[in-house]
């Protein structure tokens, strides 16, 4: 009836067809030519190379975006995600035809599993940020479980804590109460006891925290939390800092998201395709987004028996292009994976020690894989010398964060940085603290763009041009 239905003359006539074969039809909709500038080729290869020179990208030199983690994304990475074998694999195929594109799924979950140090993990979240909503839809979810939601309605986070963390709380429906740092950066263990109670649910953290230091006092944190009986969830923003090193399992989190654009050196994403996989502890597991990807009788399958499930967080089973890409980095470097992590940290304490001299480097002297400096002791403003970086060809770090640090200028080089390119970034520093003020102030003069003004941008948006 369908078939006859479609090929029914004066339905097809009404959609401006001409014949019922289906062969030779003549849409009234065809067009008859196309409007477009007659340019040569060299001039539009020339326009777009151009426009391609006007950005700056990790292919071009370092990216020391502190807590973003802008470090270089290799190409053999791509190559094997654009190998075509995966790249026409439909997300609906049946399991017995998917078993390439499911074994390298369960083989991430297993190396994630190991590498956190808990028990089962979960590939679907699309973001770091969106690990961490799942992550606190599986706490709301397990307290529901208890019969102790009503009463567990407070999610604990410290004072230097990423913004996606209470913002993920609160869109979970819990109330973010925060602590404060002591005179280390590290958390206020009094003030942590003082905000414990019956009402807290969990104590999201960053181990290294944003300013780049290792909270010593993670066992004690763990054991407050858990004699409560709250929950730990390790941000796994700053994972790149101790890997193949401790832990997150070993520190005594129950849950943790990975940011694999961080770790693993996949494309950060910037409002595209992105990964941020949750793994938790066995007691856990029932929460889980559905489908994980099983083994069983010699094949692997897409299991969607998780009979406590907060359901699915994303389409189909994740951004796999980006899955595809960190496996590929972990298995490429294997047992170098602590030699990167050992690198990111020497680099970071390289520059905060030779920038020592000249800015302000609050908190603990020991850094990690990132560190911040303050501005506020030499007269100048984060924000100009900011722009007065991007005149020597180079990115300027995050400013104004963590907002505990006035003036602040957050420095991570990542393991992908070279010393020649740390020196640079260190001269380019220095210089910028000897430059003339209203010198600082006119800067970029080099860029593409000049410097704007960033108030009336953010007050008068321009949405259509």
């Amino acid at each position: 009836m369908y078939k006859q239905a479609y090929y029914n003359e004066p339905y097809l006539k009404d959609f401006g067809f001409n014949s019922i074969k289906g062969i030779d039809f003549d849409i009234n909709l065809k067009r008859k030519s196309i409007k477009l500038m007659d340019y040569n080729e060299f001039d539009v290869s020339r326009h777009y190379t151009r426009l391609s020179q006007m950005n700056y990208s990790v292919d071009l030199g370092m990216y020391p975006l502190g807590s973003c983690t802008m470090k270089y994304n290799p190409k053999y990475a791509d190559k094997i995600s654009g190998m075509e074998s995966f790249q026409e694999m439909h997300p609906l195929m049946n399991d017995e035809c998917s078993q390439g594109t499911l074994k390298v799924m369960y083989l991430l979950q297993d190396y994630l599993k190991k590498i956190s140090g808990l028990d089962y993990v979960s590939l679907q979240p699309s973001a770091g940020a969106h690990g961490e909503f799942t992550g606190i839809l599986i706490i709301r979810k397990y307290f529901e479980d208890l019969n102790q939601l009503d009463t567990r309605r407070e999610i604990i986070i410290p004072d230097s804590a990423h913004g996606t963390n209470p913002a993920s709380a609160s869109m979970g429906g819990f109330d973010v109460i925060e602590v404060p740092s002591d005179e280390n950066g590290l958390v206020d263990l009094d003030a942590l006891k003082n905000a414990v109670s019956e009402r807290t649910a969990a104590f999201m953290i960053t181990n290294p925290n944003t300013l780049g230091i290792f909270d010593d006092n993670i066992m004690k944190i763990s054991e407050i939390m858990h004699k409560n009986g709250a929950l730990l969830y390790y941000d796994g923003a700053n994972f790149n800092a101790i890997l193949g090193i401790t832990t997150p399992g070993i520190m005594g989190f129950d849950i943790v998201h990975f940011n694999l654009h961080k770790t693993f050196a996949t494309p950060h994403g910037g409002g595209g395709p992105g990964a941020g996989p949750v793994a938790v502890r066995s007691f856990l597991k029932d929460y889980l987004p559905v489908p994980l990807v099983s083994f069983k009788n010699g094949m692997y399958y897409l299991d969607y028996n998780i009979p406590k499930t907060i359901g699915k967080v994303s389409s189909y089973y994740g951004s796999f292009s980006i899955l595809i890409r960190a496996l590929s980095y972990i298995i490429k470097n294997g047992n170098y994976l602590k030699e990167r992590t050992v690198k990111a940290v020497l680099n970071s304490n390289y520059m905060s020690h030779q920038l020592s001299g000249y800015y302000k480097i609050p908190y603990k002297e020991l850094k990690k894989h990132e560190f911040v400096l303050s501005t506020e002791n030499t007269g100048k403003k984060a924000l100009d010398i900011a722009k007065y970086l991007l005149d020597y060809g180079v990115h300027p770090p995050t400013t104004y964060f963590p907002l505990i640090v006035k003036e602040a200028m957050m420095i991570e080089p990542t393991e992908s940085a070279t010393k020649k390119d740390l020196d640079y970034y260190i001269e380019a520093m220095v210089n910028a603290l000897k430059a003339d003020d209203n010198d600082l102030k006119m800067a970029p003069l080099n860029t593409s763009v000049s410097r704007i003004d960033e108030l009336k941008a953010a007050r008068q948006l321009k949405l259509h041009w």
